[in-house]
């Protein structure tokens, strides 16, 4: 149940302030976070400055430039006739009190983004950080909190739960928060949907995407096989937004594969988050070369106890492989002969989040993106477009739901308050409309509001007589509003 009484944040200029020392904090701190990244879940420190700390700070500067303009209060125009001095504006509130459930694959990325925008909207913010990227997570923390110092805001602006998986479930069933910002897997997703549930707390779950890039046959084929082996080897697989499957017309076909042969070639294996997420990526990798799939770079290396190399193996549509349950560098390559195909193949997972489409005519395909059953299509790409501050993240069912990052993103974090002022004359009188007056009423709405009402309303002249007759009777109570004649 929310507080009976919110203490008043910081004004919006003292936030952005607080964004701009969060960000200049980052960026004299981008040696240390990129080591602790390293040591705690393996990525080398180029992949930390350029996939988590490039998007925060970026995010940072962007709040300062549009937040005002997103935030701002706006006055709601159309008023209809019918109601004569009314006027309304749409003001944003904070949520209140936000929990952040953060995940461990992009520590300071999305931790980062959520974070800055939350405290910018006007929340206080308890963040659980991920058991897996502790050291990480609190040095971002650190840094936070040494900003609101800084600027002079509240230190409990910012709180901080311990770094364990108990701490998590005990924030998504506490009485404190408003809204929880969750980043995770399905399964968990499900838990704190349920828990949330009985007390009614909002929440955004971006949860688990499998998802699908798809080769086109006017595609450049070398570009596809480079963009997506890069896309492959990114943080060892281990996005969210990362494809599983790569569906390519069969006219591109043989030239992706001899491309994509030539990507992997010189890739070593990646350390991946543990051991149990190399073995499952290794063992889908054994199981669909048995069933007949291909190694499109078949090697010796396959990785150690906690490491995969990057894999792209030949399947059938229907592989195993393919429904993309795992968590790695790993994923199907499959032909498909058509474009309905491809979209027949890629909809037979219900797991979304963003689809990759290569094309030479991006503008030819314009009505394809409705078809994919996503928030976000990436062109002639792949995951890298997504860092854009100004775009949002969101899933659909299975892979969520709310959207994260973006304006978008710091709408979510607010609510809105409609207020309306009415002026004290120039009104609809304060007593209910005389039963005479029905069918004057009626005759006026089929004017306003009928198949053939002129733009505009011109025609409506019966309404505003009876919007001045309405007047004269606010004014002079003794007399009964009579219906004209």
């Amino acid at each position: 149940m929310p507080p009976a009484h919110t203490p008043r944040q910081p004004d919006l200029r003292t936030r952005l302030r607080w964004a701009s020392r969060f960000r200049a904090a980052i960026a004299a701190d981008i040696d240390t976070l990129a080591t602790l990244a390293e040591r705690e879940i393996g990525k080398p420190p180029i992949e930390t400055i350029t996939a988590d700390l490039y998007p925060v700070m970026a995010t940072c500067a962007r709040l300062g430039r549009r937040a005002g303009r997103v935030l701002r209060t706006r006055r709601l125009g159309g008023t209809p006739m019918w109601l004569p001095g009314v006027r309304v504006r749409v003001e944003r509130a904070p949520l209140g009190s936000v929990g952040i459930i953060a995940t461990w694959n992009y520590p300071v990325g999305l931790l980062g983004v959520q974070l800055a925008q939350a405290v910018v909207a006007g929340n206080r913010v308890i963040v659980k950080p991920s058991e897996r990227a502790p050291e990480t997570q609190t040095r971002l923390l650190e840094l936070a909190a040494g900003a609101l110092d800084a600027v002079g805001m509240p230190a409990g602006t910012i709180r901080v739960a311990p770094a364990e998986r108990e701490a998590g479930e005990a924030l998504a069933a506490s009485e404190e928060i408003d809204h929880l910002v969750f980043t995770g897997s399905t399964d968990v997703g499900r838990k704190i949907a349920s828990s949330l549930a009985p007390r009614l707390v909002t929440s955004e779950l971006e949860l688990s995407g499998r998802d699908s890039a798809l080769v086109l046959a006017d595609a450049d084929p070398k570009l596809a096989a480079r963009v997506l082996v890069t896309t492959l080897n990114m943080n060892a697989g281990q996005t969210c937004m990362a494809p599983r499957r790569v569906l390519v017309a069969a006219e591109v076909f043989d030239a992706f594969c001899a491309a994509a042969t030539d990507a992997l070639r010189d890739l070593p294996p990646r350390p991946m988050i543990d051991g149990a997420s190399a073995d499952h990526c290794r063992s889908l990798h054994a199981e669909a070369l048995a069933r007949g799939g291909r190694d499109l770079h078949p090697a010796a290396d396959l990785g150690d106890a906690q490491s995969m190399r990057p894999a792209m193996v030949v399947t059938d549509p229907e592989d195993t492989l393919g429904e993309g349950r795992h968590f790695g560098p790993l994923c199907a390559v499959v032909r498909v002969a058509s474009l309905d195909e491809a979209i027949a193949a890629h909809r037979r997972c219900d797991q979304h989040l963003a689809t990759s489409v290569f094309t030479r005519s991006p503008r030819a395909h314009a009505a394809l993106p409705a078809r994919l059953g996503v928030t976000t299509v990436t062109f002639n790409d792949c995951i890298i477009p997504t860092a854009h501050p100004g775009a949002a993240i969101g899933g659909l069912g299975p892979s969520g739901w709310g959207v994260t990052q973006g304006d978008a993103g710091l709408l979510a974090l607010t609510r809105p308050v409609h207020v309306s002022r009415t002026h004290p004359l120039v009104r609809i009188p304060p007593k209910p409309p005389e039963p005479a007056q029905a069918g004057l009423l009626a005759r006026s709405a089929r004017l306003l509001y009928g198949r053939n009402a002129p733009r505009g309303g011109p025609s409506t002249a019966t309404l505003v007589r009876w919007s001045a007759d309405s007047r004269s009777a606010h004014t002079d109570r003794a007399n009964p509003v009579q219906e004209p004649s």
